[in-house]
């Protein structure tokens, strides 16, 4: 029998809903695996023991009384610290933020426990979540369960090495660069940018309000090894939020029961070099596909490289106004990387801006005319594996190399659509994630798809971590 921290959310949720395990049982699990591996990783950076043991004997009081109970009932979960859990610092993984206690949950966590999920631990992530390797100059080096010596992506690494590790089943991260699907890469796990909007946001830590890039590209999601508990994790936090005025009561579609689409495969992306063995794992993620009856056909969405350069123009925009505030904070590697970000593009101009804008609706536009011919897209999340340690602080490297690898990802954000991410394969001995890419509101059916493929792959996580 599998150790209850092997277990998937649902899984967990099902067996103790059935009186086959308890809350309390599951949690002590998971407790016992963080203190066990997080040594090594640095995943989880603050915990929760006594509250969420208290919210695990009331779970199972519970099911004893026959209440009413959620999809993820006494199930344990992880929190990103950038995202507001009330009695604890929204430390955005910076010195200056280290006392900022939230006083009341983000409604992506009020959700998570109106399901019955129950925080336990916050993870890592890198200063104020600006760079794709999670090292923050608060909690430091957060470590990949596959290879101690590379990234375990970012900026929500500390939730994708907690997952894939085994330390939790499901937890909360964000995404304006990929940061909910680069760490899903590196680490072998699932997750889901959804669509903008369809999750709320909201912090009651200064800034309360976002800039022009987080309104238009940022999205919070869940993470987890199985792409069921992905599904239940969206389901739990999506929908229309007073606190957010961009968040909007959306209906999802999804995919048929035995529906077959035309999906385009995009093995080696526009705009640089893919690692062959990641273009093969989108070939296979294809073949699985086409052996489930659907209409496989190698397609390029268009404007594909112009968008990238309108992804970094825009969060760029706003990261040059910020310039000033973000040098007192931030630690000197992630100055840097800011600074190779920054450097590398005009500063922008009204005439700049309000071109961007209007070049953005048109790649919206032409974007949605190709998903109506093709459902789903099918790419790499990560052109090339997870890179070293330090790999993005290369001075004049970085950014060519921060290019290439992260471009699959970016078109997401600046879309504002939804992308699923799931392993399939392998690269230089690391796992490999398959992005499942489609239209506006259709979620449901990018984790339909993501899922078919993950029956035909296989789970390879939770693993026991490298350690040399």
């Amino acid at each position: 029998m599998n150790e209850l921290w092997q277990l998937g959310a649902l899984e967990l949720a099902q067996k103790i809903r059935s009186g086959e395990t308890s809350s309390r049982e599951v949690l002590e699990a998971h407790l016992a695996r963080v203190d066990a591996v997080n040594p090594h990783l640095n995943a989880i950076v603050r915990r929760l023991d006594d509250q969420a043991r208290a919210a695990a004997d009331a779970a199972d009081r519970a099911v004893a009384d026959g209440s009413p109970l959620g999809a993820l009932h006494g199930v344990p979960c992880t929190v990103k610290e950038n995202i507001d859990l009330a009695g604890t610092p929204t430390t955005q993984g910076i010195p200056a933020l280290a006392d900022a206690v939230a006083s009341i949950d983000a409604p992506t966590v009020e959700r998570m426990r109106a399901a019955g999920a129950i925080p336990f631990a916050r993870t890592n992530l890198p200063d104020l979540g600006l760079r794709v390797h999670t090292d923050s100059a608060l909690h430091g080096l957060t470590r990949n369960p596959w290879n101690p010596n590379v990234t375990a992506g970012g900026s929500s690494g500390g939730e994708a090495s907690a997952i894939a590790s085994g330390m939790s089943p499901i937890g909360l991260g964000n995404d304006i660069g990929g940061s909910l699907r680069n760490p899903a890469h590196c680490c072998g796990i699932a997750s889901i940018k959804p669509t903008a909007g369809v999750v709320p946001m909201a912090t009651v830590v200064p800034p309360e309000d976002q800039l022009l890039s987080s309104q238009q590209m940022l999205a919070e999601g869940p993470l987890a090894r199985r792409v069921v508990d992905v599904r239940a994790g969206l389901l739990a936090i999506a929908g229309w939020s007073a606190r957010d005025p961009r968040s909007v009561p959306a209906h999802l579609t999804d995919l048929g029961n035995g529906e077959h689409i035309t999906v385009a495969v995009m093995a080696d992306p526009p705009g640089g070099n893919t690692h062959p063995e990641i273009a093969a794992a989108v070939r296979r993620a294809g073949d699985l596909l086409s052996d489930q009856g659907h209409h496989v056909v190698e397609a390029t969405p268009p404007l594909y490289e112009e968008i990238i350069e309108m992804w970094a123009m825009l969060l760029i925009g706003d990261l040059t106004i910020m310039r000033p505030l973000l040098d007192m904070v931030l630690s000197d590697d992630a100055r840097s990387v800011l600074n190779i970000m920054i450097d590398e593009y005009p500063a922008p101009t009204l005439q700049s801006s309000l071109e961007l804008h209007g070049a953005r609706y048109n790649a919206m536009r032409s974007w949605s005319a190709f998903f109506a011919q093709h459902p789903v897209l099918l790419s790499p999340t990560w052109a090339l594996p997870a890179f070293e340690h330090g790999a993005d602080l290369r001075g004049d490297e970085t950014a060519t190399m921060l290019r290439e690898t992260v471009r699959p990802v970016l078109p997401g954000n600046l879309l504002g659509i939804p992308a699923a991410i799931v392993p399939c394969g392998m690269a230089a001995g690391l796992p490999v994630g398959v992005q499942v890419m489609g239209d506006k509101y259709t979620d449901l059916r990018c984790l339909s798809i993501a899922e078919q493929i993950q029956n035909g792959e296989g789970v390879h996580t939770p693993i026991d971590p490298v350690t040399a």
